[in-house]
């Protein structure tokens, strides 16, 4: 496989240091910049991140000295990397903004930001649902004007920690879902250090995340023309979304509708027998399984949980008839893994397996 110079951009954030810390020894990709706000611009990157730093293991080596570049300046940052990694905490028009910037210089964006999730020829990932969505590149490439620049985006961290144990029950006509998602505080890029109010304490509201709860899985499901993505009509979805004083991983408790009730045995085996892209694919970052169903009670357990398949796989539990519904279950996801950097990661392996990133040497 060929080898690949990335720069992190937002790398002094939470995100932003889980790629970092992600891509130390990735046999593909090689962290060749790291660029962040002038506040940081100059330093090194140790001494960007010296008190903040806040991955479970040491700031890597390669890294260490690197000077950390100013997230703004397109054309030094382009200049070193073939694609680039995007992290930034800005708000959502000057993110947009700085995305198609280094799009518009010929490099490639994978971004964990939500500001282009909705733009209609930008293509919003998990790789292994959705990965015919990155044909949207060419038509985003004739609207920019670039020959190899684009942007990918991945969706909101909660939603894929029911979103891929529901796709393979579509095939019995998912009609409705309620879904109610306990979140971790390192989705808001907070610390128990930096959020002592969240000890002992759970806040019944995310900002937007309901709204991007039930939309963005209508997306991801949606199908794929040259006009873009046409959102998919089920199912229907209602969500409620609550902060817990967790530190990783966000929790899904489900319920479903389908127009065709299917038997536990039908469920699990679809769950079971599900193949997918990355996976075929043998990407570096793709877990085996993906989903992981637990006989247990009281599985998953975030805590025990959130790291199967190295913090990238979605483990299942409690699946079992509801009163109101058809069934129900809960789902756990690693949301700064899968569900942010790692997902990252693994659209770009994915993209550039498929020829959509190259090296420009």
């Amino acid at each position: 496989m060929k080898q690949y110079r990335v720069a992190v951009v937002g790398a002094t954030g939470m995100v932003g240091q889980r790629l970092v810390s992600l891509l130390d020894g990735h046999p593909w990709f090689r962290v060749v910049a790291v660029a962040a706000s002038p506040r940081s611009a100059g330093l090194s990157y140790g001494q960007a991140v010296a008190g903040r730093w806040m991955i479970d293991r040491l700031i890597p080596e390669a890294v260490l000295d690197m000077t950390v570049l100013d997230a703004s300046d397109v054309k030094a940052v382009s200049d070193k990397a073939d694609f680039i990694f995007c992290a930034v905490v800005m708000p959502k028009d000057e993110t947009r903004s700085l995305e198609e910037a280094y799009a518009r210089a010929e490099t490639p964006v994978i971004s964990n930001n939500s500001a282009n999730r909705m733009t209609p020829d930008v293509p919003m990932l998990i790789p292994e649902i959705n990965p015919e969505h990155a044909q949207l590149i060419s038509a985003q490439r004739r609207r920019l004007g670039t020959k190899n620049g684009f942007i990918t985006v991945k969706s909101n961290c909660s939603i894929q920690s029911y979103v891929p144990v529901l796709h393979p029950l579509r095939q019995f006509g998912l009609k409705e879902v309620s879904v109610c998602t306990y979140q971790a505080i390192s989705g808001a890029g907070k610390t128990f250090d930096t959020w002592p109010e969240m000890i002992d304490n759970v806040i019944p509201f995310i900002g937007g995340e309901e709204e991007k709860s039930e939309q963005e899985p209508l997306r991801i499901w949606g199908s794929f023309s040259e006009e873009g993505i046409k959102l998919a009509e089920a199912p229907v979805i209602g969500a409620q979304c609550i902060r817990v004083p967790v530190s990783d991983g966000h929790l899904a408790a489900v319920s479903v509708r389908f127009q065709a009730k299917p038997s536990r045995e039908e469920i699990l085996a679809a769950w079971n027998n599900w193949e997918t892209l990355p996976q075929q694919l043998n990407l570096p970052s793709a877990p085996k399984p993906f989903l992981k169903y637990f006989e247990e009670e009281n599985r998953p357990q975030t805590k025990l949980d959130r790291n199967e398949g190295r913090g990238m796989a979605v483990t299942i539990g409690r699946l079992r008839e509801d009163p109101i519904f058809d069934w129900r279950f809960v789902a756990l996801s690693h949301n700064t893994l899968r569900g942010a950097a790692g997902g990252g990661v693994l659209s770009a392996e994915l993209l550039c397996k498929e020829g959509w990133i190259l090296p420009k040497g």
